[in-house]
């Protein structure tokens, strides 16, 4: 799932926020416990660049230590004014206790910016523990060159923005300069480098507060913000530094001492909550006591439920066995689907992006081999669905999935699955996109991604097929309920979704000899997952972990 989901930090709780949000929704992930704090010696070294002037926050989630963040801002002199500003730094370490594991994550932040903190430069990197995936940028007015670099190779592309783009880095630094006064409500667009795209901010000032931090009451303006749906308070300063950050789910940052900050600790209890935050669990309606309960999901042929708290309104939810009527789905087993007229807009799905490198030489071997001796376009993306099952470990995962680093690493979780399924299916010519939504696994419903292949059947008819690499199934399931099609600026969309969404199972067709599994199954244990517990890297797509998906 995996990322599930990161905005460039500024402090680090809306980032995290979405990062733990995103991975909960399968398309981003938390990597494996290799050099994280322990590794002292190299953890002085990344962090060498922070001075005496440096703010340090802890990062917890519902009262417990999650990670740190340090950021400071370093004054650019120079005799040509459009050539002076201030260089932005952060640093983020976290590390969350998921299936049983400890699984950190390193982010890591420089941006230019001019005297009027108009971005100029960027540089971040995340490092899942596998090797950092690196995004820079450079604008020039409206004009944004992208550099992606993965699995040692870099992808440039060149985009037209809107609007001149800002990072949430400086966003504080850009309040305190506009003057924080109570009443004062601002709109920009902050650029996020995870999803490569501009996205609206809305906030709003708030009256002056004293909030306790680093043991001392501090006057600060409390400020609220919405990004991508994500609501998140903050506690800013007159100077633009951020006291206190508040978002959704319980997770807080707030200022510290460096010794305070970097002290960690993972309780059992944090492993629980995210579980437990993460399952939407199903109620069978009222009014059909004869219902029978939810099964095993690849005994499902159809599936009709009530799902409140989720926007169905997109053209994305209709189609490819799902069909939207206000708050009502009804998803059929594809297993039967008869093709249609053909898409026409297959090119796009076809073409290489920036994390599906389809045209990679090493994607194109590794898509050959996984298809050989095997024709037909149906048989081919059977085919290709074992192999990448095969294929990858499956750990939980924090990442920006780029194919070729899935396929470099072979580990990772529905994202990971999913990013390389898609770049292989493309690069032997079958049109493949990504869906993202909710698949039901040991009695409730689990944040999931998973691919769409278009099946051409010959004389101007096709289909598309939902496939899952991550369960080992051609084609899906019925349980797979797709909340959003596309990249991770798509997948964005379904952030505020998470903790709201209910499910009302209205009717239920099974399979002859069916074996039921009552729904309100409790959150399953390490017992209950069908892979062995290794200390992980760690995204957050609890389906991909469990059994049952065959």
């Amino acid at each position: 799932m995996s990322s599930w989901f990161i905005p460039l930090p500024r402090s680090l709780t809306r980032p995290i926020s979405i990062l733990v949000l995103i991975a909960w929704a399968g398309v981003m992930a938390s990597v494996i416990n290799r050099s994280y704090l322990q590794a002292s010696a190299n953890l002085a070294t990344d962090l060498a660049r922070y001075g005496s002037t440096a703010q340090w926050r802890g990062v917890y989630y519902r009262g417990e230590k999650l990670g740190f963040s340090v950021s400071q801002t370093v004054p650019i002199d120079n005799e040509d004014p459009a050539k002076a500003g201030f260089e932005l730094q952060e640093d983020a370490e976290l590390q969350m206790a998921l299936l049983g594991a400890t699984t950190p994550a390193k982010i890591r932040t420089t941006a230019r910016v001019n005297r009027a903190f108009e971005l100029q430069t960027f540089d971040f990197s995340l490092d899942p523990g596998t090797g950092p995936i690196k995004v820079s940028g450079t604008v020039d007015g409206r004009t944004l060159v992208i550099s992606v670099t993965s699995a040692g190779s870099i992808r440039t592309e060149t985009r037209e923005l809107a609007e001149p783009p800002m990072l949430s880095l400086n966003l504080a630094r850009r309040l305190a300069g506009a003057g924080l006064a109570a009443g004062k409500r601002y709109q920009w667009s902050v650029f996020d480098p995870a999803t490569l795209r501009n996205a609206p901010i809305t906030v709003r000032v708030g009256s002056r507060e004293l909030i306790r931090a680093a043991n001392m009451p501090i006057p600060a303006f409390r400020v609220d913000m919405e990004f991508v749906g994500l609501r998140t308070t903050s506690w800013v300063t007159d100077t633009g530094e951020v006291v206190r950050e508040e978002s959704p789910m319980g997770i807080i940052s707030v200022r510290e001492t460096p010794e305070r900050a970097r002290a960690l600790a993972v309780p059992g209890q944090m492993r629980k909550d995210l579980l437990q935050a993460s399952a939407v669990v199903p109620v069978m309606a009222p009014h059909t006591p004869r219902l029978p309960p939810l099964v095993e999901p690849r005994d499902v042929r159809r599936l009709r439920l009530r799902v409140e708290g989720a926007d169905l309104s997109s053209p994305d939810l209709q189609g490819t066995g799902q069909t939207i009527a206000g708050d009502i789905v009804e998803i059929r087993d594809v297993q039967q689907a008869s093709s249609e007229r053909g898409d026409r807009d297959l090119a796009r799905y076809l073409a290489p992006e920036l994390f599906i490198e389809s045209d990679a030489p090493e994607i194109r071997a590794e898509a050959d081999k996984a298809v050989h001796g095997t024709n037909g376009a149906r048989a081919r993306a059977e085919a290709l669905t074992r192999y990448v099952n095969a294929l990858i470990q499956k750990k939980p995962t924090v990442s920006l999935p780029s194919a070729r680093e899935v396929l470099r690493t072979k580990i990772g979780d529905c994202n990971e699955h999913t990013a390389l399924f898609v770049a292989m299916s493309r690069a032997i010519g079958i049109p493949a996109r990504i869906a993202v939504g909710l698949a039901f696994v040991h009695g409730a419903f689990y944040y999931h991604a998973w691919p769409e292949v278009y099946i051409d059947e010959g004389g101007n008819r096709g289909l598309w097929l939902p496939v899952d690499p991550t369960f080992n199934q051609f084609p899906a399931d019925s349980t797979h309920l797709r909340l959003a099609r596309g990249g991770l600026d798509k997948q964005a969309a379904i952030i505020p979704f998470i903790g709201r969404v209910k499910i009302t199972v209205l009717e239920l067709e099974l399979a002859p000899d069916a074996t039921p599994i009552l729904v309100g199954h409790a959150t399953p244990t390490a017992a209950e997952i069908s892979l062995p517990l290794q200390p992980p890297q760690a995204r957050w797509c609890l389906p991909c972990f469990l059994g049952g998906h065959k």
